[in-house]
């Protein structure tokens, strides 16, 4: 994906949605080898149920990061300034889940042309899983 022109952007611009799944438990594992995080909530079936889950869950960053690399892949990873993560509910092996990304203003700041971009992780329940606000320079 090229970085989009920035003299093209506008309030309600979107990028083409990104849909990733079903998720794996590998995937899970595989990302906590890379982040660190080797809580057994996301890999040990019988503490995940334990701790009152389903089944393990995914590490918040896993989607959270997917979501920063789809946007720096859109308007370009240097030109971001500041990202801001809320979860909102777990992600589960077997899940598909669609990445989305939207301007949702431009304006100025510091002498700067900036983009706001929101962007948000849906499962295939239609649930939001993470949501993320994130500010660019032009």
């Amino acid at each position: 994906m090229t970085p989009t022109a920035w003299d093209a952007l506008h309030e309600g611009d979107a990028a083409e949605p990104l849909v990733i799944g079903p998720i794996t438990r590998t995937d899970f594992v595989r990302y906590q080898g890379a982040s660190g995080d080797l809580n057994p909530v996301h890999h040990d079936e019988p503490f995940a149920r334990a701790a009152g889950y389903p089944s393990p869950l995914g590490v918040g960053m896993f989607p959270a990061g997917v979501l920063a690399a789809f946007a720096a892949g859109w308007l370009g990873p240097e030109k971001i300034r500041r990202v801001r993560v809320r979860w909102k509910e777990p992600v589960f092996a077997g899940d598909t889940l669609t990445f989305r990304a939207a301007v949702a203003r431009c304006f100025e700041e510091d002498g700067e042309r900036k983009v706001e971009v929101k962007l948000s992780c849906t499962r295939q329940t239609g649930a939001i899983a993470v949501e993320v606000s994130a500010v660019f320079v032009a």
